[in-house]
């Protein structure tokens, strides 16, 4: 069997080894066009992919052969999880690998633009800490608490409750969210308050972001929204970049209808150059790297790549995000379908 990786920077030498162990082959490439990519997997039963290339139908109807599509962390909005389940292929993610490094990521963020750290740092530097005072004796006036104030939470999985554990620490006087998937009960563990969207909205001096991308969750933040936040509000964003309309962001920050927003993705990445939102004051962005460190990095690969060999071996992945691909693989092995051929054995009722 013939497994792809799409480069991706620096990989681990153990990868190499641990699909070799397994009698399969691990060919690693890079390519950066749809052509390329379906060049590169057009005879693979599985591939370790990432955000880009995008893992569109029309690639994956050109790799009779694949099986599983793999990448690290919990989001998989790249890949067409329609496509992929009705052609039989597995769609898998590893949920948890880095829960912890974006959760520290929305309250450093928050905390940043609360305290307005990065105006601080520059205006010391440029010597008016002693040259001006008065520059910094207005900061003292203007330097934001968490304590006393309402937390809102958009999305209450396992990201919205890390920051919840987080953030509760420095004695908000309200933790509110907003999920319909959650039910009070387990709100209640974590001393959370679910609410409508409206009323995170209306309600939230802090407000950060950790739902999936979804159809129902594609620009939650727009302009309608921006208009029932307080103007002294600071949104976080370190989910996925359609969950804000980005022209709407740049209005609402343009005219300071919220006070700050600091974000981790946006919606076409990487940004642009040229793009409106890098001549914001009062927006900090960071590449999309909220979920990075050595350990969830290290954690995530081992983990991605073990769903490719245990998808191979018939055997349940760490996380599959489509489970309904179960029945089309069922069906597809009953009609002698080649996609399939070569794993003798499926369980077909896989706990994941």
């Amino acid at each position: 069997m013939k497994v792809v990786l799409v480069a991706h920077g620096d990989n681990p030498p153990y990868l190499k080894d641990a699909f070799e162990s397994e009698g399969i082959d691990l060919v690693e490439a890079k390519c950066t066009t749809e052509s390329e990519y379906v060049d590169l997997l057009k005879d693979a039963d599985g591939a370790l992919i990432y955000t880009l290339p995008h893992t569109t139908k029309e690639v994956l109807e050109a790799c009779p052969k694949l099986k599983v599509v793999s990448r690290a962390g919990v989001g998989v909005d790249s890949v067409d999880i329609k496509a992929a389940t009705d052609l039989g292929i597995c769609v898998c993610n590893t949920p948890g690998i880095n829960t912890t490094e974006v959760a520290d990521h929305a309250v450093a963020m928050l905390l940043t633009l609360s305290r307005k750290i990065r105006e601080q740092n520059e205006v010391v530097k440029k010597g008016f800490w002693s040259d001006n005072p008065k520059i910094i004796h207005n900061f003292r006036s203007s330097l934001g608490r968490i304590a006393g104030n309402t937390v809102g939470i958009i999305g209450f999985g396992n990201i919205g409750r890390a920051f919840a554990t987080r953030i509760k620490g420095f004695g908000p006087s309200r933790i509110i969210a907003y999920d319909p998937y959650v039910d009070q009960t387990s709100a209640d563990l974590y001393g959370v308050q679910l609410v409508d969207l409206d009323e995170v909205l209306t309600e939230s001096d802090f407000i950060t972001i950790h739902a999936p991308a979804t159809k129902e969750t594609n620009h939650i933040i727009n302009d309608e929204a921006f208009s029932k936040m307080k103007d002294s509000c600071i949104l976080i964003n370190c989910a996925r970049g359609p969950l804000i309309d980005p022209s709407a962001l740049f209005n609402a920050l343009k005219n300071n209808i919220i006070s700050s927003a600091g974000i981790d993705v946006t919606e076409k990445e990487p940004i642009s150059s040229e793009d409106p939102l890098l001549t914001l004051d009062n927006l900090i962005i960071t590449p999309h790297t909220a979920g990075s460190s050595p350990v969830s990095r290290s954690e995530g690969t081992r983990k991605q790549a073990e769903n490719v060999i245990r998808i191979l071996k018939g055997k349940s992945p760490h996380g599959l995000a489509n489970p309904e691909v179960i029945k089309t693989i069922a069906l597809l092995k009953e009609q002698d379908n080649n996609r399939w051929s070569g794993v003798d054995s499926f369980d077909t009722s896989l706990n994941v």
